[in-house]
């Protein structure tokens, strides 16, 4: 039998090919037979100029451009100082040591190039032949006052270092002083090397004092030795050709640095200031603020050029010397009124002064809850808008639909590097702080059973009082977690001592009506400036500053109206004058925010309302501030703050004058002198009486950014039923409870709850909460009110001798 073979069918013949299918688009074969041998081009792309590829010519042409405008901005920078005429370039000389002295070391700069010149207290000037330039020196005393205000209108500050004496406390605080208030190009300079024999101990003392310069300002390459004829002489080649950086906020402004200081012989003339223009144009028109002495209007610019001999022949001629006015002022002059003019007010605006009528319950979000008489019609709402204005009056209203109130401003986004947007929210700042609810369980109603309460007697609930506050006052870290917590006295009613305080669903979202808040506004509240459009006023105020007015180095006589003869008696030539041009409407008052961040130096916490000397560009005031979380928030409703500790930011708000753009701030903190070398100089406190505490910027005004002050009462579980809790201690009567039942309930780990009913006379009652709670939680409420700003009083005289700000409390004291 044959072996068996596998059978398999003969395949057929026929072969399936797949089908061509090109579609809509052309096919390759369609687009070879339609080009018939042409070669099309490559389709173009953009390119980035650093993707193109250029050619020798084309980089070489580049290059040349950009040379050529280097070489223009260069020349534009340094134009002011070119020509006979031309400024005198500023420098300031600072002795940080004891030891030191800046008209010395002035004479041996001079003594390096072959310049005999007579040395002067006050600023004068010194013609450089060899570089063709002139020197303006300022020979400053070690008096803070003087330092700041001569180093911020200099074009090169020099300090000087001691080989033998140590930085003292004084010394160091103008260094950071003139550091934080904007410096431009800055030089160091060192004495008492030639004491040294030894070359290892001179090299070792100038590498310790540059350790100590780099620190402040790492780019200090070089030291330059007093004592050496040739460092002086390159130092000088340095000042005479080097360009000065700046300053940003200086060169928006006009500023002029005072050479004489006529003073009226009678009560008709004017203080005539002379100097050389710098910055921007100076108007007639714009008002000027003349060092710590205030703000004063111009009668008139004129001409003060240098006195110049001319050769005829033989003989020297001096020129002709008639007063040519430069500048007058007109009908657009600005005033001295601080405060918008009073506004006319109708019978509902009267109204709105008067305490709000008396509620059933607190005011939550935007609504009286349990009242009858509080409607919620939104239609029945009057819109207020200011009767009379005059033209006068319009002047105080920056933008076309900006009511006297305030109702119609917008908000000012600030930029995202100030944001604070990126902390999560607490328990207590709202529903954004609760945890996720718990799903709903298979279970019993949690209503069905119904439970006896039996009240305890006084003397017992007030053992349990005690012994829980007794405990609660051991723990530290819920201190630090509920910094606003406060304890109410079981003798006081809750709702006459938080009477201004209301209620909120969220901190950062819900919206604050602020008619309740009329009645404890300040009497000039109302007349500040209001700036609807903070980006577009600033921009006009500082474009309108870039035309017009005296050009920049030209050497001018300001005559001033209305100097008070206090500054004849103050005045001193060791002390520099200056003189600087404000913007438009800078004169004017509102809600000033300063952007403060504490001292790395400064290891104590700073409260809320105590005494700053603020700088803040050519101003000082004495403030007490208002601290308040910085960001942006869709409510405009920021926390108040109570203590601003290390390593901490906060908005500082107080009423003053307004300054637009970002302009450096400085606050100083005085205090009693300590003695040097004593434990509490070794623990940081001052030997001067003054501490630079903190540096800041200046950011956008408004009076409708609402500081909400915060308080929180706390109750404890007495009972737990599922997610029923009773709960005891926060309140201590029953019509406490029926008052603040709206407000939400929350607990330190995210659960959230509301008030269900009353229980007894002793403030017991029963809340129902969005999942159970542990016996271990605390339970807590959160209530607000609207702090206001205080006013800020200018800087007369020394900074360490500085006027207090008068006392007015106003009632809006701590609850401790």
């Amino acid at each position: 039998m044959s072996a068996s073979v596998s059978h398999s069918h003969r395949p057929t013949t026929k072969q399936t090919h797949k089908a061509f299918k090109s579609g809509k688009h052309a096919s390759k074969g369609a687009l070879r037979d339609a080009a018939k041998g042409r070669l099309g081009g490559e389709k173009g792309q953009r390119k980035t100029p650093h993707q193109n590829v250029m050619s020798k010519f084309d980089r070489r042409n580049q290059a040349k451009q950009r040379q050529l405008a280097k070489r223009k901005e260069h020349l534009e920078e340094t134009s002011i100082f070119n020509g006979r005429d031309g400024a005198p370039r500023v420098v300031a000389v600072v002795p940080l040591c004891p030891d030191g002295d800046a008209a010395a070391a002035v004479k041996q700069l001079n003594a390096s190039l072959d310049l005999e010149v007579e040395i002067e207290e006050s600023p004068f000037r010194v013609s450089v032949d060899r570089f063709k330039q002139k020197l303006q020196y300022i020979p400053l005393k070690r008096d803070l006052n003087s330092v700041l205000d001569g180093t911020r209108v200099a074009d090169f500050v020099v300090v000087m270092l001691s080989a033998d004496s140590e930085v003292d406390a004084l010394g160091e605080l103008m260094l950071r002083g003139l550091e934080s208030q904007g410096l431009s190009t800055l030089f160091t300079v060192v004495y008492g090397l030639e004491k040294f024999d030894q070359p290892k101990q001179k090299q070792s003392t100038l590498a310790s004092l540059k350790s100590y310069i780099t620190h402040f300002h790492p780019e200090q390459e070089k030291l330059y030795n007093l004592e050496n004829r040739q460092e002086c002489s390159n130092l000088m080649r340095s000042l005479c050709n080097t360009t000065p950086k700046g300053v940003r906020w200086r060169e928006d402004r006009s500023w002029v640095l005072a050479e004489e200081v006529k003073f009226p012989s009678s009560g008709l003339d004017s203080t005539v200031i002379t100097g050389v223009v710098r910055g921007k144009g100076l108007k007639a028109n714009r008002l000027v603020q003349l060092g710590d002495h205030g703000l004063f209007q111009i009668e008139k610019i004129t001409a003060a050029p240098l006195a110049q001999k001319t050769k005829r022949g033989d003989m020297a001629v001096e020129t002709d010397e008639t007063e040519q006015v430069l500048d007058t002022p007109d009908e657009d002059q600005d005033d001295l009124a601080e405060l918008a003019p009073e506004a006319v007010m109708d019978d509902d605006e009267m109204e709105d002064d008067e305490p709000p009528a008396i509620k059933k319950g607190v005011l939550l979000d935007d609504h009286h809850y349990f009242s009858d008489d509080d409607p919620l019609d939104p239609e029945k709402t009057k819109t207020k808008v200011p009767k009379g204005t005059s033209n006068y009056q319009a002047a105080w209203y920056l933008g076309d639909d900006v009511s006297d109130d305030g109702s119609d401003m917008e908000d000012y986004e600030v930029p995202p590097s100030e944001s604070d947007e990126d902390d999560e929210a607490r328990p207590e700042d709202g529903e954004e702080g609760y945890a996720p609810r718990e799903p709903t369980e298979a279970a019993p109603s949690e209503y069905a059973k119904s439970e006896m309460f039996v009240e305890p007697d006084e003397e017992e609930d007030a053992a349990g009082l005690a012994a829980y506050r007794a405990r609660k006052s051991d723990e530290v870290e819920e201190d630090k977690e509920f910094p606003d917590e406060i304890e109410l006295h079981p003798n006081v009613l809750a709702r006459e001592r938080l009477r201004r305080y209301r209620g909120l669903k969220s901190l950062r979202t819900s919206e604050w009506v602020q008619d309740e808040d009329s009645a404890y506004e300040p009497e000039e509240w109302r007349k500040l400036l209001q700036i609807k459009d903070y980006q577009a006023s600033r921009s006009r105020c500082t474009r309108e500053a870039l035309v017009g007015g005296v050009a920049p180095g030209t050497r001018v006589h300001v005559h001033l109206r209305g100097v008070p003869a206090s500054f004849e008696k103050s005045y001193s030539p060791g002390r520099p004058v200056t003189l600087f041009s404000l913007l438009r409407h800078e004169q004017k008052k509102t809600a000033v925010n300063y952007l403060i961040n504490l001292s790395a130096d400064y290891h104590k916490s700073v409260k809320a309302k105590e005494e700053l000397i603020v700088q803040c560009g050519p101003r000082r005031m004495v403030v007490k501030p208002v601290f308040s979380q910085p960001g942006n928030t869709q409510n405009d409703v920021h926390k108040f703050c109570r203590y601003l500790h290390p390593g901490q930011t906060a908005v500082a708000t107080f009423m003053g004058p307004v300054t637009w753009g970002a302009v450096p701030v400085l606050f100083f903190k005085r205090s009693t002198p300590v003695p040097e070398g004593s434990e509490a100089a070794e623990d940081g406190e001052s030997t001067i009486g003054l501490t630079l505490v903190g540096t800041g910027t200046a950011l956008p005004p408004s009076t409708n950014r609402v500081i909400a002050k915060r308080v929180i009462l706390t109750g404890h579980p007495y009972h737990i039923h599922k997610r029923i809790v009773t709960i005891r201690y926060m309140f201590f009567t029953r019509e406490d409870v029926e008052w603040f039942k709206a407000l939400p309930l929350w607990t330190r780990r995210g659960r959230s709850g509301f008030v269900k009913e009353p229980l007894g006379t002793h403030g017991y009652f029963k809340a129902t909460f969005d999942g159970r709670i542990n016996p271990q939680d605390s339970i807590g409420v959160s209530l607000y009110k609207r702090v206001f700003p205080r006013n800020a009083v200018p800087v007369t005289g020394s900074l360490l001798e500085a006027g207090t700000v008068e006392e007015a409390e106003e009632g809006d004291v701590m609850m401790e």
